[in-house]
């Protein structure tokens, strides 16, 4: 964080060339920055609730599946 804080122009041109960079604290990842550009692309990703809220499939559009027997728990290792 703190080399984030002095060289934060050198950070900002590298992120707006399309780098993402990461920033730590103690070691541990706190947050990454990256491109507007890169913000608004990821943030028009649709959820996956979305996408099967929406899903033009009606049913019997996807085929059935044979149900089996969930297999034996085993406790012994492998």
């Amino acid at each position: 964080m703190r080399q984030a804080k002095a060289t934060l122009s050198h950070v900002l041109d590298e992120v707006t060339a399309g780098e993402t960079a990461v920033i730590t604290r103690h070691g541990k990842r706190e947050a990454v920055i990256l491109s507007y550009e890169e913000y608004e692309r990821l943030r028009r990703v649709p959820s996956l609730g979305w996408f099967l809220a929406n899903s033009p499939l009606d049913d019997g559009d996807l085929a059935e599946t044979p149900r089996r027997p969930a297999r034996a728990f085993r406790d012994e290792p492998f």
